[in-house]
């Protein structure tokens, strides 16, 4: 349900990335979106979103057994940022990508960093117990599921899909789902960054 009321939300909101929609407000002013959380990296660094203040942020949830949407959205996500790297490097200093797995049983801080390093450089993998996954994709308003496991032991993961852009003080500004190519996902994210 809750996943519902987000999705009903954030279409009411805008988050069409159209960089000369020339809005005034962000798509996303407002939103109870975001918070903290405790998380590791890959160096077994305790890593919370005090750590990113004074920082834009591009956050996504996913896993890296993921067969499909999530090896597309983090894809988006490296190369929109990367865009942004070539034509404004001070303004991408400002920003951190990041991928929080979803799937802390199988996604060690090591392998979510492996994950997001094949998507590019600057991207930040992020893993933790259960407990500190649930807290933050809580926090972001994320569904997630545990699907049945195979005689194998494989399962899938069910989850909601959105890049969001969090501004410098962990304020909601936009989301982005697989509507925006790279290129307007770049565009946005320097027309709030600069506005």
């Amino acid at each position: 349900m809750g996943g519902l009321i987000l999705v009903g939300a954030c279409s009411q909101a805008g988050g069409d990335g159209d960089a000369s929609a020339g809005a005034a407000e962000p798509p996303m002013a407002g939103a109870d979106l975001g918070g903290p959380f405790t998380l590791q990296n890959a160096d077994g660094e305790t890593v919370t979103n005090q750590d990113f203040a004074g920082q834009y942020r591009l956050v996504y949830f996913g896993y890296t057994f993921c067969p499909d949407v999530c090896p597309v959205d983090v894809q988006r996500m490296g190369k929109a940022y990367a865009e942004l790297k070539q034509s404004d490097p001070e303004l991408a200093a400002r920003l951190q990508p990041i991928f929080i797995t979803i799937d802390p049983e199988r996604d060690t801080p090591q392998v979510a960093q492996e994950f997001a390093d094949n998507f590019g450089p600057g991207i930040l993998g992020l893993s933790g117990t259960p407990e500190q996954i649930e807290t933050a994709a809580l926090a972001y308003r994320v569904y997630y599921s545990k699907g049945d496991a195979r005689d194998d032991g494989f399962y899938l993961m069910d989850h909601s899909a959105y890049i969001y852009l969090m501004d410098e003080n962990g304020e909601p500004v936009n989301f982005y789902d697989r509507g925006q190519t790279p290129a307007q996902m770049a565009a946005d994210i320097r027309k709030w960054m600069t506005s």
